[in-house]
């Protein structure tokens, strides 16, 4: 999922012996299309200082960075259109659990956020000539076999679609699937859509590779 989906990659394609399946949800490729304004962002940055004064890199710090792209959706929008709901008990009930697990992130370990910031946001690895570098292993998504199933939101403001579909024309597999979802990164995952379509969806691939 998202970075996890980047480091997952990275993983099958120095391992492709330990892996049979790989699904990856929402997840970076190519970090410099046009409209990814993380990235765009992120190039700015002097990740050296950054790490190197704050060590480890506060979930807060991100968790705000994230809320900047969208300043009026999820800074106000979101919380005036809670008051139609005040008199909804389950819908209250759903929105607070939301809040809570959006916001219940982990602080990112400083030399992990550096080394993914300069490889992939910055220096776009997957996609260049120069592949990104894990301890002494260079990585070649060409050497992903095993069958993926490659899941995107259409809307999603963080990882934009052409971020993930990049995928498809870097893996060795033969046996490469795409699911394009109608919503947002947060979406992809609690919307009753996809409550509806992603897992079924995730089921019947899985199913079909069973042997």
């Amino acid at each position: 999922i998202c970075q996890g989906g980047a480091f997952s990659l990275c993983y099958a394609a120095l391992h492709p012996d330990k892996i049979k399946n790989l699904i990856t949800m929402v997840t970076p490729v190519d970090f410099h299309t046009q409209d990814n304004m993380l990235s765009n962002w992120n190039r700015e940055i002097d990740v050296d200082l950054l790490v190197d004064t704050l060590g480890n890199v506060p979930a807060d710090m991100m968790n705000f960075t994230y809320l900047m792209l969208k300043p009026w959706r999820l800074f106000a929008q979101k919380y005036v259109g809670m008051a139609d709901i005040l008199d909804d008990r389950k819908a209250m009930e759903d929105f607070l659990r939301m809040e809570k697990w959006i916001f219940d992130s982990p602080d990112q370990a400083g030399e992990a956020f550096r080394e993914f910031s300069k490889q992939f946001f910055q220096q776009n690895r997957f996609m260049g000539d120069t592949p990104p570098r894990i301890g002494s292993k260079d990585v070649h998504l060409g050497e992903i076999d095993m069958p993926v199933l490659n899941i995107y939101a259409e809307q999603d403001h963080l990882v934009p679609p052409d971020a993930s579909r990049a995928l498809r024309d870097l893996v060795g597999s033969d046996d490469y699937t795409e699911l394009s979802f109608n919503g947002g990164h947060i979406g992809i995952y609690v919307s009753s859509r996809a409550q509806k379509e992603v897992p079924q969806t995730i089921h019947d691939w899985l199913a079909k590779r069973a042997r």
